[in-house]
């Protein structure tokens, strides 16, 4: 029998988008230009941040005290190193020890983020704005600032970072951050999965797999038939 591993490509490909939809069409925040300890501010909601950065449009507004720091080895002031996406991650510096993103036209499905922590930590998402309404789901941190041996750029106290996130039902509209001041850092935070920074879904990478393993399959019966 002979296979088309062209169209057989082509359906595992449109397969794949099939079941990755939700995580594709997630808005992943890399807080990449912004300035170095600028406030986030209005940068995702079509405004600036702090210091005059403009940014894209997504209905996101960060309270005060959401700040950004550049990793010290681009000239930076930040103390990281292996961020998941260039040189840029999310802190947060008010005097109440958290702050609150408000995402205006709300979302659904997930929440999650890579982080950094130097102690543990909470985020908490609502269904309501500024921290209000029910509570949808919490997320917990643990300190892991310098677990696996922290292996790659090396100049960075906050060097490991891990993947984390959480699935609702509902609609939710804010998400509070919480812990001590300059003791967590965030990166690629994902409104809309629960898988942070739209990494594919394991569902499509086994989908791949299987079929992969069978296109070499029938290519060794047309070879030994």
């Amino acid at each position: 029998m002979e296979i088309n591993t062209i169209k057989v490509g082509a359906w595992l490909g449109a397969l794949a988008l099939m079941v990755n939809a939700s995580v594709a069409s997630a808005v992943v925040l890399t807080f990449e230009g912004l300035q170095d300890f600028e406030y986030v501010d209005e940068f995702y909601n079509g405004g600036t941040g702090s210091l005059g950065s403009a940014g894209p449009d997504y209905d996101v507004v960060f309270g005060d005290g959401a700040a950004v720091l550049i990793d010290s080895d681009s000239g930076g002031t930040g103390n990281f190193a292996n961020e998941p996406s260039s040189d840029t991650a999310l802190t947060f510096n008010p005097f109440t020890g958290n702050t609150t993103m408000n995402v205006l036209s709300g979302f659904a499905t997930g929440f999650s983020f890579y982080y950094s922590a130097g102690i543990a930590g909470t985020v908490t998402v609502y269904d309501a704005l500024n921290a209000t309404g029910n509570l949808l789901g919490t997320i917990s941190l643990t300190a892991n600032f310098d677990g696996n041996n922290c292996t790659g750029d090396p100049a960075g106290g906050f060097c490991n970072w891990d993947p984390i996130g959480l699935a609702f039902a509902g609609n939710a509209y804010s998400v509070s951050f919480a812990g001590s001041r300059d003791s967590v850092f965030y990166d690629n935070i994902t409104i809309g999965s629960e898988t942070p920074g739209n990494v594919p879904a394991p569902a499509t990478i086994a989908l791949l797999g299987l079929g992969l393993a069978g296109i070499r399959h029938q290519r060794r019966r047309r070879l030994t038939v």
